[in-house]
């Protein structure tokens, strides 16, 4: 069933067995100091029949994660937890890859010492962030200056290299749902007047120069990126997404990236929910690289998506926090396990809603 989706595809230097790829999924299990676990890497060893896992966002410093008990990748505490998950996941003939993840404004100061995040503008994300205490409305964030610019470049390329010693098999770099290199590239965030603002070209040169270090340590063939081209999320928007993701995917292809995977909600979408038209058929005619396309699919869905050549491959998020076994479920057509007691289920710690939901053998 769904034959389309479990044909198998190169992304770069990462063969996949299949089309299905998971979804970077924030779940706040790390152990204090943002170490990874041994309960995260059964987390992923479960869901090992993806072509591809996408880890959750994992923090490049100290200063670029705002959310409690997310993991990281910038000391060697953390490449020792990671190891856990990098060598479950290969023994049970998965691929991972580390996406990579600066928070910029979304950053609340009680995770700094009291010191303000950092954004591409002095501007304030809107609602509420989560801090170690709760929930905490966000603040002003500063400026980056050129220093900030230059030290973080160093920070995506050091994690970059964590990753590589903790066994992943390549990275990806989160630039989508309102967080710093999204804050760069879309107008309502990047009031700059320098080389890094303005024009949709300077816009995207903050994600042009991160992703040119972390290709000085992999590779293009083993790097990816993720964008939200279409509606706002955290208070990052554009009015002309065409242009600036136009500009993106012009630097993509010239930069050879492995591929390039869009978060892209519809009017009803589950995580975000906009009008704005998606914007995957612009990028694809600019982009020539594997296209991975999320939001909301169905099996059948994805099959088509596939089928029809709009796109190379299909992410998954939440349905796989509940049906670690979904690439098996599509294959045979089983239902799809909803995930139960959420939000709560989604971050708290412990096991419960994590790694006890069960695949279809057991079921």
């Amino acid at each position: 069933m769904h034959d389309a989706l479990f044909q198998p595809l190169s992304l770069g230097a990462i063969e996949m067995k299949n089309r299905i790829l998971m979804a970077p999924l924030t779940r706040g299990r790390s152990d204090p100091g943002s170490v990874p676990n041994a309960m995260i890497a059964e987390y992923y060893r479960q869901r090992s029949g993806a072509g591809l896992i996408i880890s959750e966002a994992t923090g490049i410093s100290v200063e670029g994660l705002g959310w409690p008990a997310a993991p990281g990748a910038w000391n060697d505490a953390q490449v020792e937890g990671w190891k856990l998950t990098t060598d479950a996941v290969h023994a049970a003939g998965g691929k991972i890859v580390m996406q990579l993840w600066h928070m910029g404004r979304i950053v609340h100061p009680d995770f700094l010492g009291g010191e303000s995040g950092v954004s591409a503008r002095a501007t304030t994300a809107p609602d509420h962030a989560h801090t170690p205490t709760g929930r905490k409305p966000h603040e002003q964030a500063r400026a980056a200056t050129k220093a900030d610019i230059a030290r973080i470049f160093e920070d995506y390329a050091r994690a970059a290299q964590n990753a590589r010693d903790a066994g992943f098999d390549g990275v990806q770099l989160h630039g989508a749902n309102g967080y710093l290199v999204d804050q760069f590239l879309r107008g309502s965030t990047n009031l700059r007047t320098d080389e890094y603002g303005g024009s949709p070209e300077n816009r995207t040169r903050f994600m042009r120069e991160v992703l040119e270090g972390l290709i000085s340590v992999w590779g293009a063939e083993r790097v990816g990126i993720r964008l939200s081209p279409n509606g706002e999320t955290q208070g990052c928007d554009d009015p002309d997404p065409a242009s600036i993701f136009g500009a993106a995917a012009r630097v993509l292809q010239e930069l050879k990236v492995a591929w390039l995977e869009l978060r892209q909600p519809g009017p009803q979408g589950t995580f975000g929910a906009t009008d704005v038209p998606k914007q995957d058929g612009l990028i694809r005619s600019i982009y020539k690289g594997p296209l991975v396309l999320n939001s909301d699919y169905t099996a059948a869905e994805a099959d088509a998506d596939v089928s029809s050549g709009r796109c190379e491959a299909i992410s998954f998020g939440r349905p796989y926090i509940s049906n670690p076994d979904l690439a098996e479920r599509i294959r045979s057509g089983a239902e799809w396990s909803p995930n139960v007691n959420v939000p709560r289920s989604w971050y708290l710690p412990g096991p419960e809603g994590y790694i006890d939901y069960p695949a279809l053998e057991t079921v």
